[in-house]
């Protein structure tokens, strides 16, 4: 499994002064050095944590390629069409979340607007997943909707008491995608521990983590923190 580090939560912490400090230039130099996969960031309508300038600033000096999750609005679609990021995961986004609270609901999603971003895609050769839940039907209409990539919610894997019939649920899905001949991602809520629960990784790409890998690192170090979690999925 490849690893991909989202550092929205470094702008967060620069934001919180309104000063460059920490500057997510110097996160991406460390995660260069620690042979990070894939750099995400969340471009959210409100710009809590990352904005368009970061953006633009990290597909100019990244020599990792870019994870663009972004909301299905006419504005990021525009975004990505100048950005060309290598990656795009289309998310749900709600104002008053605190962070994404759930997969997308691909039966309401805007078939106009999602037909002109897989026209993007496909000109620039832009791999466009999408953030759902796993299940069943909602893979099968991921697949049916033209995404070439699912980002399975692992969320709820993040809990004191973790439910083993979801344990099985995720890597039964994992699999499923992966027969449907998705190429398969998986994050939110991934920690050290959790990570662990995870057995069908032959069948995953990439996993993505944010939150965990910055709140650990405050206490060890970033690259010590990236380093240890590539062992554990390698």
């Amino acid at each position: 499994m490849k690893l991909g580090i989202n550092i929205d939560h470094i702008a967060t912490l620069r934001n919180a002064r309104g000063l460059n400090n920490p500057s997510i230039l110097r996160a991406l130099e460390v995660c260069q050095k620690s042979k990070v996969d894939t750099l995400t960031v969340h471009l959210r309508e409100d710009r809590r944590h990352i904005n368009d300038k970061d953006v633009s600033l990290l597909k100019k000096n990244s020599l990792i390629p870019i994870n663009l999750e972004m909301a299905l609005t006419d504005e990021m679609i525009s975004i990505a069409n100048k950005i060309k990021p290598k990656f795009i995961c289309l998310v749900p986004e709600k104002r008053n979340e605190l962070t994404t609270e759930g997969g997308l609901n691909l039966e309401k999603i805007s078939q106009k607007k999602l037909n002109l971003l897989l026209s993007i895609c496909s000109k620039h050769n832009i791999q466009l997943s999408a953030f759902i839940n796993p299940k069943i039907k909602t893979v099968d209409l991921a697949k049916k909707l033209g995404f070439s990539t699912v980002e399975l919610h692992t969320g709820f894997l993040d809990k004191t008491k973790i439910n083993q019939k979801d344990v099985l649920n995720i890597n039964k899905i994992i699999k499923y995608a992966y027969n449907l001949n998705l190429i398969v991602n998986i994050g939110h809520g991934l920690n050290f521990n959790n990570i662990k629960l995870i057995k069908n990784r032959d069948f995953v790409d990439t996993v993505h983590v944010g939150h965990f890998i910055i709140s650990e690192a405050i206490f060890t170090s970033l690259k010590s923190t990236i380093l240890k979690f590539k062992g554990l999925i390698d």
